[in-house]
């Protein structure tokens, strides 16, 4: 059985290590605060000082980290995955970069002999808990072959999309829709109610109808009991905007409404409501219409 790692405890990584270990996988494990590794250790993971120490010891290395830099860094820098890398190792990143870096990555370690898979996930913290998620891999089918029984210990939909940086092109292509969700949602759920209709009615009464989807499916329900504790913050929805709109613009592609949505997710950061779920967004058009769809809001954890 392959020896795994996961480097990158947080909302989504401690839950996608932890079906990782419940299906049999040996499971080595690092993070920078220690609270989720001694979870996991006491569930029978073993603990790791460095990414170069968990890539020594195991078949495939996992990361879930914040933003590009912090990849590369865990992948190519000191006490990195690179500096323990021998031939047939597989690097998988779980992790929503910019496909540049995807790529840069992919080839610095292509050159010891290192495969690397990046395979951003969606599902939010239900998903990566219920191992449900969505996986989106970028790189070489020999390496997504042998991974295979990992990520179905992960996820329920896994879909090779090309070489390496196609998955996070494919993440970035699901935040430009998911973020069209949340807003477009917040929208109709403010519209109704100063319109004087009961958003909960409204939502009934569309979402068997053309208008259904994912977010209508999921999120009113905690929406309207006043609950916006976030599944995926809104901070990282942002970064993620951010990813798209550098990728759109390297390519030239115009993205006007996503643009428009961008600045809807850094108001929400500019006041305060980063931390919170991206379905929060309806915060900032409430402010804006000067009506709340609900009373007191559930917003600790």
């Amino acid at each position: 059985m392959l020896k795994v790692g996961y480097i990158g405890l947080g909302l989504m990584g401690k839950s996608i290590a932890r079906n990782i270990l419940k299906a049999g996988f040996p499971l080595v494990v690092h993070n920078r605060s220690r609270a989720a590794v001694d979870e996991l250790v006491a569930e029978g993971a073993n603990f790791a000082n460095s990414p170069k120490e968990v890539a020594a010891q195991v078949d495939v290395v996992f990361t879930n980290l914040p933003d590009s830099p912090d990849v590369e860094k865990v992948a190519l820098g000191e006490n990195g995955i690179i500096e323990s890398a021998r031939k047939g190792l597989i690097l998988v990143d779980n992790s929503t970069i910019k496909p540049a870096s995807a790529r840069m990555i992919a080839e610095k370690l292509k050159e010891k002999g290192v495969f690397s898979l990046d395979a951003p996930v969606s599902g939010g913290d239900i998903g990566a808990k219920n191992a449900t998620l969505t996986i989106m891999v970028g790189g070489e089918a020999e390496a997504l072959e042998k991974v295979m029984p990992i990520f179905q210990a992960m996820g329920k939909t896994i879909t090779h999309v090309g070489d390496a940086g196609a998955g996070q092109v494919a993440k970035a292509a699901n935040q430009i829709m998911v973020a069209a969700q949340m807003v477009a949602m917040g929208e109709l759920l403010v519209f109704s109610k100063k319109a004087g209709v009961d958003p909960r009615k409204v939502v009934e009464a569309i979402k068997a109808g053309a208008a259904q989807c994912w977010a209508l499916d999921i999120k009113p329900p905690r929406l309207f009991e006043g609950n916006r504790k976030p599944g995926f913050k809104a901070y990282m929805q942002l970064k993620d905007m951010k990813i798209v709109l550098d990728t759109a613009k390297e390519y030239d592609v115009p993205i006007s409404a996503t643009e428009e949505n961008t600045k809807l997710y850094q108001q929400m950061i500019n006041i305060g409501m980063g931390e919170l779920d991206n379905s929060a967004v309806v915060g900032v058009i409430e402010k804006l219409a000067g009506v709340e769809i609900v009373g007191r809001l559930k917003v600790e954890g």
